[in-house]
């Protein structure tokens, strides 16, 4: 049986993924621009990802006899993924991005530090993965970052 941090980090990155979902679809629809578009797909493929993520880590929680929260639970944490005022601000969207997948990244490696503690190698490899997920999505945004800078 996991422990009670195990589910409680769970339950934590299973509201933060279901967040992220809202703010990356937002983002998706609300920025205009040229410039904006390799952006927005961008995003709108990561909702689908963030999706699957929220789906596992829910899973998780109803095999370990936890429940992932609902929306009376939730507390939005993601200032920096705001949409923009002005709507063609797309580095204030990609910073916003790279915010989020650290916050992530940082939940993933207390999960996986908590999972190992509980002797809980179910939720340790799920971690793993997810975790792999976010850095990849944390480079291809640097990488964008890199580029609207030097603009």
């Amino acid at each position: 049986m996991s422990s009670e941090r195990v589910v409680e980090l769970l339950r934590a990155a299973y509201a933060d993924e279901i967040e992220t979902v809202m703010n990356y679809q937002t983002n998706a629809i609300v920025l205009d621009g040229v410039r904006a578009e390799e952006i927005k797909e961008s995003l709108k493929q990561d909702v689908q990802e963030e999706l699957g993520h929220a789906e596992q880590l829910g899973q998780r929680l109803k095999q370990l006899d936890a429940r992932p929260p609902g929306s009376a639970e939730f507390t939005a944490r993601q200032d920096s993924l705001q949409p923009p005022e002005d709507s063609t601000d797309v580095l204030s969207v990609i910073e916003g991005v790279l915010d989020a997948e650290e916050g992530a990244i940082a939940t993933y490696r207390d999960l996986i530090d908590a999972a190992e503690e509980a002797d809980d190698p179910v939720t340790e490899d799920l971690a793993v993965t997810l975790l792999s997920d976010e850095e990849a999505h944390r480079t291809e945004f640097r990488g964008f970052q890199k580029e609207y800078q030097r603009d």
